[in-house]
């Protein structure tokens, strides 16, 4: 399985894979609208995370053995088959937040009407993700897991 790979040697914080992010997995699609009429909806599978001069893009390691999908009441986390990328059903997920509180990266989070989690999918529909793609420094990247 590929993973995504933060490099922190590279990151500006810019926060574009966050933006990106958001607007791929918003209604319109678009950056304009998106910011414009959805703005309280969205929430990033990816958040960038500071700290004095260093910073980084945090988002979903997809475990091999994903804690989250363990610790899930409902099955709504669940590993894809055939990508193995760790993936929340938001129609199952009841907000228990059990997943939030066992994920060891903290990169499962509350999704934007607080009823379900949200984290990265690694944009499987899109069929790369945004945030490595709209990347200016090269500081997200994706790389072959070791582990399989």
């Amino acid at each position: 399985m590929r993973k995504i790979v933060a490099r922190e040697e590279y990151c500006i914080g810019c926060r574009l894979c966050e933006i990106h992010c958001q607007v791929k997995h918003s209604s319109s699609r678009k950056i304009i609208k998106a910011f414009r009429d959805e703005r309280d909806r969205m929430v990033s599978g990816v958040q960038v995370e500071r700290s004095g001069y260093v910073s980084f893009a945090l988002q979903c390691r997809h475990c091999h053995d994903a804690d989250c999908i363990q610790a899930c009441i409902t099955g709504a986390m669940q590993k894809d088959p055939e990508t193995g990328a760790v993936i929340c059903d938001e129609q199952r997920c009841v907000g228990c937040w059990t997943c939030i509180m066992v994920c060891p990266a903290g990169a499962v989070r509350a999704g934007k009407d607080r009823t379900a989690v949200s984290k990265c999918d690694l944009c499987l529909d899109a069929g790369f993700p945004v945030c490595i793609s709209n990347c200016p420094n090269e500081a997200i990247v994706l790389e072959d897991d070791a582990q399989e």
